[in-house]
């Protein structure tokens, strides 16, 4: 009895993980648009409180999923954006830089590319002649 109390409490314990998952590009799915995630300098990643993962490859997909109440905002642990200046890498899309361009190439058009830092986009913008967008600014913009 006591060994099923520990197994039972381990499996409670780490059964449920609120961690963010790599994206597996040309495996995953889109959760909204059903495409598969096929270029990695794009992609976004939503995981709930209880740990369920949704998986996007344009910023614009997640916004609208974000967007659609599926799920409520309050109950999401993880909001994140592939990092165009490293590619696969997942950061926080609340404190991410957005540069939004006609140039810029992105799965479902929505022109933007996401970056960790200053630094990483400055290198971009001009090149792009892109606009410079804060989360709040990007998240309004897929509302």
């Amino acid at each position: 009895m006591r060994i099923l109390l520990i197994i039972l409490l381990a499996v409670f314990t780490y059964g449920c993980t609120v961690e963010p998952e790599p994206l597996v590009f040309g495996t995953d799915m889109c959760h909204t648009c059903k495409m598969t995630l096929m270029d990695d300098k794009f992609g976004a990643e939503i995981v709930t409180k209880k740990g369920k993962v949704y998986k996007f490859d344009d910023v614009n997909c997640m916004l609208g999923f974000y967007h659609a109440d599926f799920e409520e905002q309050g109950n999401m642990a993880h909001l994140l954006v592939v990092n165009f200046a490293h590619p696969k890498q997942l950061i926080d899309a609340t404190n991410s830089w957005y540069l939004k361009s006609d140039l810029i190439r992105s799965p479902m058009a929505s022109g933007i590319a996401a970056f960790a830092t200053e630094e990483e986009y400055l290198q971009f913008k001009k090149e792009w002649k892109a606009i410079l967008m804060s989360w709040g600014e990007t998240n309004t913009q897929f509302k």
